[in-house]
């Protein structure tokens, strides 16, 4: 890692440390929620690890065409208070894949990340790779047509879990899977879904 990735990465953690003393995480206080969405957010990120090498070649290809970019970044992960604890987790856990990126990867709030990037701007990635995995468990009412394919009982609401990776050349992605939650478990409804601008 570069000494400029370096400092760019230390003060994005540095910044999100004041923030949360602002602004603290909350995470959902329903049990059942919480084990749902860490299940599907754990599930994501463990298949990226075991595909890490891929991604860190994608990258180190790109690098190699633009010197103004490292081919060892930061690796930010946007989430949710509750993917933010499985990412730590992951991380922490001491997988081959997850020690090759320990000193390097940070997991903050899309709001945290979106407000580093606007006071010191990295907008090619040259210093980072961005992964993001998160779900929107409240979509609005009017996008319910567009799912019209996969109707919900009564009590039943829809859930689009986002996930993709940014600033790994060929390896980039943006995903959308659409899932049910009854108040109870989470159930795949569609992998893959393509939603309308």
């Amino acid at each position: 890692m570069r000494a400029e990735t370096r400092g760019w990465f230390q003060g994005l953690q540095q910044f999100v440390l004041e923030h949360r003393e602002k602004k603290p995480l909350v995470p959902p206080d329903d049990p059942a929620l919480t084990a749902a969405e860490r299940m599907i957010l754990a599930t994501q990120l463990a298949t990226w690890l075991t595909g890490w090498e891929s991604v860190e070649r994608e990258r180190r290809h790109w690098a190699a065409l633009d010197p103004t970019t490292d081919s060892e970044p930061a690796l930010i992960v946007t989430s949710s208070p509750v993917g933010i604890a499985v990412t730590e987790d992951l991380v922490s856990g001491g997988s081959p894949p997850a020690q090759a990126l320990a000193g390097r990867a940070a997991a903050v709030t899309e709001l945290e990340y979106r407000l580093w990037c606007i006071q010191h701007p990295d907008e090619h990635n040259a210093r980072h790779v961005n992964l993001w995995n998160w779900i929107k468990t409240s979509v609005p009412e009017q996008r319910h047509h567009e799912f019209a394919a996969f109707p919900l009982a009564t009590g039943e609401h829809y859930w689009l879990h986002r996930a993709g990776i940014r600033g790994a050349g060929e390896a980039d992605r943006r995903d959308c899977h659409l899932w049910k939650w009854n108040g109870h478990h989470a159930s795949l409804l569609k992998a893959f879904v393509r939603e309308r601008v």
